[in-house]
């Protein structure tokens, strides 16, 4: 089904009215997932309504919410989702830590009781068209073993970085920690589909390529040991300053029952500029070093190409996921 980005805000912000989740947190949740369908990410895009509203429905995220936001520093923000969405909170920590930044440099937000943050670069890019680099954290629940272990303790705990550039996209890099992002997986059921061997391992620690089996298993950390050491730093970074649950205390993002995930998120912003006023002009040497050399783009490229061609043919959603929501959205009768 092709939607363009009109009729994808009516649909999603239509399946979360109908779960009672008030109107600007639906708007902002909604923004986030068109940004994440317009890049070509849909394992974070409109795949995550469903489980979104059935968990508003059952009351184990709070749509209705107001994050809380404290400075207890002068480059410090710490947010309080209250258990609800991610999207709200991680709006006011970023805004308040650019404010910071602007005024000092530098600045470090926290954000606890929280939800999926969906596409972490999408903040790192709003700091980088701000003039700011910033590196950006999220734990997320149980799905990947310590290196040598069998049971999940780390999520697959994405991290992103973003870097400004003058008078063009900025570079984002953005990746979980695990060879694959979990959403494919989920993605993938969905879809009735295997998976690539390599992704995760089933119970017994065997490769599978069944989508089932891998959700009941563990995700491969990407760089095999270092991909583990750099899921524990990300871990300490996102839930332990911020004192949200770890991965290993946090209930599932796609089931409706259990307590709230409460995971966290944080981030570092800098102004670069403060530091070397040639900035702009000299980190552009190393990007020209790089993509001299033919076949090379820049981290980044892809998702800007991908947003302006959606942004004029519209985006494709999976039938049977267009079917769901449009039944979802339609119950209140309009």
């Amino acid at each position: 089904m092709l939607l363009g980005i009109e009729q994808l805000r009516e649909l999603g912000e239509g399946v979360f009215r109908n779960v009672g989740v008030p109107e600007e947190t639906a708007a902002c949740i909604v923004r986030a997932l068109i940004d994440a369908e317009l890049d070509g990410i849909p394992s974070h895009g409109f795949s995550r309504i469903p489980f979104y509203a059935d968990q508003a429905a059952s009351g184990k995220v709070r749509g209705d919410a107001v994050p809380s936001v404290t400075r207890p520093a002068p480059s410090c923000v710490v947010v309080d989702a209250g258990c609800g969405f991610a999207f709200p909170a991680l709006d006011k920590a970023l805004e308040a830590a650019m404010e910071q930044a602007d005024a000092q440099g530098v600045s470090f937000f926290a954000v606890r009781r929280s939800h999926h943050c969906g596409v972490l670069g999408r903040y790192a890019e709003a700091a980088a068209r701000r003039g700011m680099a910033s590196l950006l954290f999220s734990n997320t629940p149980a799905a990947m073993a310590p290196w040598n272990g069998r049971a999940a303790v780390f999520g697959t705990n994405p991290l992103a970085f973003g870097c400004p550039r003058k008078d063009r996209d900025p570079l984002i890099v953005d990746m979980s920690l695990s060879k694959v992002a979990r959403g494919k997986i989920m993605a993938a059921r969905q879809r009735g589909e295997r998976i690539p061997e390599g992704w995760a391992l089933d119970e017994r620690g065997e490769p599978t390529t069944d989508p089932e089996a891998a959700l009941k298993g563990t995700m491969v950390p990407a760089g095999d040991a270092k991909g583990a050491a750099l899921a524990l730093a990300v871990e300490i970074l996102a839930a332990a300053i911020p004192g949200a649950n770890y991965g290993f205390q946090a209930s599932s993002f796609f089931t409706p029952e259990g307590p709230a995930p409460a995971i966290g998120q944080s981030g570092i912003l800098i102004r670069p500029d403060v530091v070397n006023p040639d900035f702009a002009t000299h980190v552009e040497t190393l990007f020209a070093a790089m993509t001299a050399q033919e076949g090379v783009r820049l981290p980044g490229e892809r998702r800007f190409a991908l947003r302006a061609r959606h942004r004029e043919q519209g985006v494709e959603l999976h039938d049977a996921l267009y079917k769901d929501l449009a039944q979802r959205a339609a119950r209140d009768g309009r």
